[in-house]
């Protein structure tokens, strides 16, 4: 077909009527006044019209190199003209072999195995089966529940969705609530008044035992937790509360999944957070996102050696871990992901995140004052603020609202948001600079402002 040259009106029309996006709100499908992104260039979006906004939420927290970059498009160009596709059941490609290696470079530990896969989905998806195959030839096939927290989020795959808390409520999929338990909300500022962050964090490892005890160490098979709560809005566990529950999971063999799809790759100034911000070495982690800088699709399972090396046994000659994807592995996709990792060496953006994080956080902590934001949290180049409203009819409703008019406001003003429910989430390209991030938070606190009069 070819391009659409006429109004956004008429790709509109056309997306109404033809494209389900993700999340789509089923009895209002076709009435969407969807805003149309046309073109990109580095920490901008430009609509149907020409008008240039900020991308707050980078993408869907991935666009770390910004957009429109030319490098990349020539390695994924010259990738593509050399080999664009090929089996990875029975060949093997070199940015295949070459990405797998650096990752193993990267990674913390001895998480040296790269599983590829699709996307952050799959990934866990495939973090999950892994255990499931580990366990079954370590002669534990009970040994297979998942222990998740409230307010995380891991995929929109069978497994992945079953481990995931947030918005578990209103969820009209099904889930595997038999095999995947889900702890309480590990948000510090819900812990009782007088309870100090060492206590909570004690308390939420606790949590975490106490699951594995009431249901039993040899049905436990692993913990899965985003280092911090990215979807859940931004929710930073208190200090030391991953190296607890990787106490916990050691002391009762229950592997440790730790999913990076979001913090990995920069976000926190850092190629992975497990170890660097949070010191811990998991079993397993999971990335995506970031890791092409959402260029093109690409996900990974790492898996430390300790689970592949105790499968080299001869009882298990022969015996394939049946999991795998048309396109994982993609050499194109791990081209651009090679581009991507040399890009971040080349120009120092892991650096550049750790100088600008404290202006960053500064600028986000400074809406805390406004009237109608009730917490402001953050870590990195992510954060989330968090917003009230007082209403006698229904709270959730009014703070909800208080969101969706704040998000107007910013775009209106050039800045792209992602509102979820009454909190406004961003995590920006990793490439921007002091004076934009200003303008970032200045937009920000004007719309909270102008929401508020509105309101």
């Amino acid at each position: 077909m070819t391009a659409l040259s006429n109004s956004s009106a008429t790709i509109r029309d056309y997306d109404n009527t033809h494209y389900m996006h993700p999340w789509e709100v089923v009895a209002s499908m076709g009435k969407a006044d969807r805003t149309i992104s046309a073109s990109a260039e580095g920490i901008y979006i430009y609509d149907g019209e020409g008008k240039r906004l900020i991308d707050g939420p980078g993408g869907m927290w991935c666009t770390q190199i910004g957009n429109g970059r030319r490098d990349m498009a020539d390695a994924i160009a010259e990738q593509t003209m050399r080999l664009a596709y090929h089996s990875p059941w029975n060949t093997s490609c070199e940015p295949g072999a070459l990405l797998a290696h650096k990752l193993a470079e990267l990674s913390p530990g001895d998480l040296n195995t790269v599983f590829f896969t699709t996307g952050g989905s799959t990934a866990v998806d495939s973090a999950i089966r892994y255990m499931h195959f580990y366990n079954n030839r370590l002669g534990r096939p009970e040994k297979k529940m998942v222990i998740g927290r409230a307010k995380g989020y891991h995929g929109s795959t069978y497994l992945a969705a079953s481990a995931t808390g947030r918005d578990r409520k209103s969820n009209a999929l099904d889930v595997d609530d038999e095999r995947f338990h889900l702890l309480p909300d590990v948000n510090p500022s819900l812990r009782p008044d007088g309870m100090s962050m060492d206590d909570w964090a004690k308390a939420k490892a606790t949590d975490l035992e106490d699951a594995i005890l009431k249901f039993g160490a040899d049905k436990v098979g692993a913990f899965i937790a985003e280092p911090l709560l990215a979807s859940g809005g931004v929710i930073i566990p208190a200090p030391g509360y991953h190296k607890l529950c990787l106490e916990v999971c050691r002391k009762h063999d229950v592997l440790y999944i730790s999913d990076e799809v979001v913090t990995g790759f920069g976000r926190l100034g850092h190629w992975f957070s497990s170890e660097d911000v949070f010191d811990i070495v998991p079993d397993m982690i999971t990335c995506a996102k970031g890791l092409t800088s959402g260029y093109l699709p690409l996900g990974a399972c790492l898996i430390s050696d300790r689970l592949v090396n105790e499968l080299k046994t001869p009882e298990n000659e022969g015996v394939m871990f049946n999991n795998g994807f048309t396109y994982g592995g993609h050499p194109v996709s791990c081209a651009a992901a090679l581009k991507n990792i040399e890009i971040f060496e080349n120009e120092g953006i892991l650096e550049h995140v750790r100088a600008l994080t404290p202006h960053f956080q500064e600028r986000l902590h400074s809406l805390g004052e406004l009237p109608n934001v009730a917490e402001t949290r953050g870590l990195g180049f992510m954060g989330c603020v968090e917003a009230t409203v007082e209403s006698e009819d229904d709270p959730d409703e009014a703070n909800a609202k208080f969101g969706r008019t704040v998000d107007k406001h910013c775009e209106e003003m050039g800045l792209i948001v992602r509102p979820i429910g009454h909190m406004c989430v961003f995590s920006p390209p990793l490439i921007m600079k002091e004076k934009e991030i200003d303008m970032m938070f200045d937009i920000l606190r004007e719309a909270i402002t102008r929401a508020a009069a509105e309101l």
